[in-house]
């Protein structure tokens, strides 16, 4: 007759959620455990859409930090080139003016695709006159409870507010809160930081030089000192000069007297090519950018088509689309600062 199996105890249940190994039942010689911590119904991620932009009764502090989205803008190769490759047709369409340079327009392009927010601010001649439009830093500029109030935040206790009306902001809609922008590739953010992880754990891995990932599992009859020759020489083949080969000898042992029992195969063989094509895949789904035009090599012999055609339908899906919302720049100011010149296609 079996035994009916006991019920865990507060301690053991405790225990248990925080991976503890914990006793399963009286017999002593039979552990169970579990993996990681209790997980919540609801997922972390929608923390986001119930959270609303607080003031400190001077400025809104955006949904988002945007020093983590400035961080993970170098996160992933794809990621990064695809906004670069957006900012750079932007910049190279501009038509310059005499108020705004293409300088002060690509940094504006960049932010406002890197944080969803860029801004501007006049500079002013000595009669009131707009003299030109400066780039003001989308990380560090915050904006203010009252209506045309901005603030320059780069620093604890180190905050100047900007002339009431001399900043303007573009933004990139959210649909939880309309006082500051968040990018389009939200979506994607983890694939991009999985993309990351997985190089810095292959350059971990080769950098650490410990590749055993297995137990050396040894029975039998040893001469005296074998065993410590032999953890020795696994010590040894840890950091620089791995991949070493190791003799034993053992005259008197067993055909299974010495075996290695893999254990961490899963870690060597993490699907690296997998993991990256995978996660390059969402980031540029993300940012809808054909990959022929990030020097993507294609794996099928057929390739990715015709680049020409990939860069004008590009161009007129991503970046048209672009320039109105940076020409909307022109309806706060009152006059024409932004403009683009005409795209000349390609002959077919």
């Amino acid at each position: 007759m079996s035994k009916r199996a006991r019920r865990m105890n507060r301690r053991e249940t405790a225990e248990a959620a925080q991976g503890a190994i914990v006793a399963a039942n009286d017999n002593r010689g039979m552990t169970a455990f579990s993996f990681g911590d209790p997980e919540p119904v609801n997922s972390r991620a929608t923390m986001l859409d119930m959270l609303e932009c607080y003031h400190n009764q001077r400025w809104y502090e955006p949904p988002i930090s945007l020093d983590g989205l400035a961080r993970t803008f170098r996160a992933s190769p794809h990621h990064s080139s695809a906004i670069i490759l957006k900012r750079n047709m932007l910049a190279a369409s501009l038509d310059p003016t005499q108020f705004l340079s293409r300088k002060a327009f690509a940094g504006m392009v960049q932010d406002y695709l890197v944080l969803g927010n860029c801004y501007v601010q006049e500079i002013r001649n000595r009669l009131g006159g707009v003299l030109r439009l400066d780039h003001v830093l989308a990380k560090y500029t915050r904006r203010g409870i009252e209506p045309g109030q901005f603030w320059w935040v780069p620093g604890f206790r180190n905050e100047t507010e900007f002339e009431s009306g001399t900043v303007h902001h573009l933004l990139a809609p959210d649909i939880n809160q309309e006082i500051y922008g968040l990018p389009e590739y939200l979506s994607a953010l983890q694939s991009a930081l999985l993309n990351e992880n997985a190089t810095l754990f292959r350059r971990r891995y080769f950098e650490n030089g410990s590749h055993a990932g297995y137990i050396l599992y040894a029975t039998g009859q040893f001469a005296d000192g074998d065993i410590d020759a032999m953890r020795d020489a696994l010590k040894r083949s840890k950091g620089p000069g791995n991949f070493r080969n190791l003799f034993v000898h053992s005259p008197d042992g067993k055909e299974s007297g010495i075996q290695l029992k893999p254990i961490a195969e899963v870690g060597a063989k993490d699907e690296f090519v997998g993991i990256k094509n995978t996660t390059r895949d969402d980031v540029l789904a993300a940012h809808r950018v054909p990959p022929q035009l990030l020097g993507i090599v294609p794996a099928n012999a057929g390739g990715f088509g015709d680049v020409t055609k990939a860069t004008d339908a590009f161009f007129e899906l991503e970046i048209e689309p672009l320039q109105s919302v940076f020409l909307e720049l022109n309806d706060q100011l009152g006059f024409a600062a932004v403009r683009f010149r005409e795209r000349v296609r390609t002959a077919a």
